[in-house]
């Protein structure tokens, strides 16, 4: 299947590990031009000099979303490296694990700025340039704690479900202008995230992170821990021309996790 993104202009923040580093890869694999941005600067610069016999072209941007202003400069920087921005993969670190009954205000406040506003400073950046061309594509990294929220993750469906009502409501209000909004939410994929998460669960019960592995695989009707690279494919496809007439959607890869359509 041809893409149809060669030579565009992808940002993906949040990418030097993870799902984030996944997508970046795939879309480079493509031969897109992708910006990989994160807090460490030396590792954002490795890993697109790693992507340098790919098809596209990579560069590395230190970036911390946290610090005001930030998502600008990152699409500035995005702008002067590649041109204008035309894929954005809206991407973030989860917050702490923990329950609802021990989320503070403070924490929840947190949680939104990371998962919410900083996510909403980046689609701002880049939309109106978008619909001057009549052609985008903005595609979010969710959680499936959005369809169905997870135990012990609180402030993530929290400040999670918060940016999937953003986004349904903007895929509608930009339709008609050839920018397409759509969600991605993985399941238990094999990560350093799903990694920390499985051992803070092991130290809750007791049990070895084999055991709290092998439990919750037991709950995949596919029957594992998907890969980061089976997730990225996903978002390259709502990405791609393939997709022009998918938006407003929320795209599971969970391996049947979710047992609701």
């Amino acid at each position: 299947m041809d893409t149809g993104l060669t030579g565009r202009t992808v940002l993906v923040p949040g990418s030097t590990s993870g799902l984030g580093l996944a997508s970046a890869r795939a879309f480079a694999a493509e031969g897109a031009n992708v910006v990989i941005a994160g807090r460490r600067a030396e590792l954002a610069a490795a890993e697109a000099e790693a992507l340098a016999s790919s098809p596209g072209a990579a560069v590395g941007i230190e970036c911390d979303l946290t610090v005001t202003g930030a998502a600008e400069r990152l699409v500035e920087q995005a702008t002067d490296a590649f041109g204008a921005v035309e894929v954005l993969v809206l991407n973030s670190g989860g917050p702490p694990a923990g329950s609802a009954l021990d989320a503070t205000p403070e924490a929840v406040e947190a949680a939104m700025l990371t998962l919410v506003q900083q996510q909403v400073r980046l689609v701002r950046a880049v939309l109106p340039g978008m619909r001057q061309r009549a052609w985008g594509r903005i595609v979010a990294i969710g959680s499936s704690g959005i369809q169905q929220p997870l135990d012990n993750l609180a402030l993530s469906n929290t400040g999670r479900a918060a940016l999937a009502g953003y986004l349904k409501t903007l895929a509608g209000e930009v339709a008609g202008s050839g920018v397409t909004v759509n969600m991605v939410l993985p399941g238990r994929i094999d990560t350093d995230r799903v990694a920390t998460l499985d051992q803070a669960r092991a130290d809750k019960t007791g049990a070895s992170t084999s055991e709290v592995r092998r439990t919750a695989e037991a709950g995949i009707p596919v029957g594992r821990y998907g890969t980061p690279e089976e997730f990225a494919a996903a978002v390259v496809f709502l990405a791609s021309t393939a997709a022009s007439y998918i938006t407003g959607e929320q795209l599971r890869v969970d391996g049947g996790l979710v047992r609701s359509y």
